[in-house]
């Protein structure tokens, strides 16, 4: 269902009275074995808070949750950021296969399994909504709750290809199935990914982000990974339909991703749904309204927890 009255305003993250108590609490990192590799996260807040787990998505890494942290905190939640699979450095597998759907849901559970979570709430964007997707449809019982943010559920995706524009927002992924040229050119230090990210909504600031943790960090090829490992997905996997309370977060002006899947997410969702519009805003959700996301993920988790 449409929530007309819009997300709940968050608590002030600087109110010493609030949730999260007089004092921020310390940031944990920890490390995930996961066949031979190593993930990262960053685990923070109150520690006995509802657990929260954040996927970012391409081309961006935990960092991507920064303004969106310190408000969920400030409500009282956990929060653990994941470093995924071809970011982390110490998780950066060879091929396409390792990229698929159900090693990238594998990794979360593995999260889960690390910190002693039989479930948590999920909130992914962009690539993370993807992999929050196939964790509530097929492992239902490790999820309390799902926020997606920009990303449709996988068959409304599929569908809005052949029914609206999204073939054509989607180009970019053909050109990712290419091999070495779109690093050469995500890579580069030229104009080009500037004009690229910048058209797709991006900042100066986030730009010069993508420069430090993705190219200076040797991610551009994990992160395509993700992309090149499309033909061998498993349809039955990617497109289970969702029992567990969701929420869907979309903006209208992303260049990436149409209204078309947006309007037909909730015929695969069966438990309690929330689809919340952000209008005048691009791709990059959490960077460009962290207060309004912080708010609907919060109303979610809350409302789930009670």
């Amino acid at each position: 269902m449409s929530d007309p009255t819009g997300p709940a305003a968050p608590a002030d993250p600087a109110d010493p009275t609030g949730p999260a108590g007089p004092a921020a609490p310390a940031v944990r990192e920890i490390w995930i074995p996961r066949d031979g590799m190593e993930l990262r996260a960053i685990d923070s807040g109150p520690p006995g808070g509802e657990p929260v787990v954040l996927l970012h998505g391409f081309p961006q890494r935990a960092s991507s949750w920064d303004l969106v942290v310190p408000m969920l905190h400030a409500d009282g939640l956990r929060t653990i950021a994941l470093d995924q699979r071809g970011y982390c450095a110490s998780a950066r597998p060879r091929g396409r296969r390792p990229y698929r759907l159900t090693e990238l849901v594998g990794d979360v559970l593995a999260l889960l399994d690390h910190s002693g979570l039989s479930s948590a709430h999920i909130v992914g964007h962009d690539w993370g909504a993807a992999v929050a997707w196939g964790i509530a449809g097929n492992h239902p019982e490790r999820v309390r709750s799902l926020t997606a943010v920009s990303v449709p559920h996988p068959t409304a995706f599929l569908k809005a290809m052949v029914t609206s524009d999204q073939l054509l927002r989607s180009w970019y992924m053909g050109f990712f199935q290419l091999p070495f040229i779109p690093e050469l050119v995500l890579n580069s230090a030229g104009p080009l990914p500037v004009k690229a990210l910048a058209g797709m909504g991006m900042t100066s600031e986030m730009i010069e982000r993508y420069r430090e943790e993705m190219v200076g960090a040797g991610a551009v090829r994990g992160g395509l990974g993700w992309y090149r490992a499309l033909p061998f997905a498993s349809p039955r996997g990617a497109t289970a339909r969702v029992t567990v309370p969701t929420t869907f977060v979309w903006s209208d002006d992303d260049p990436a991703l149409g209204r078309g899947g947006a309007a037909l997410t909730e015929r695969f969702v069966d438990g309690d749904y929330r689809f919340v519009e952000l209008s005048g805003v691009s791709h990059w959700i959490p960077e460009e309204r962290p207060v309004e996301l912080a708010s609907a993920i919060s109303r979610r988790v809350l409302g789930s927890a009670d």
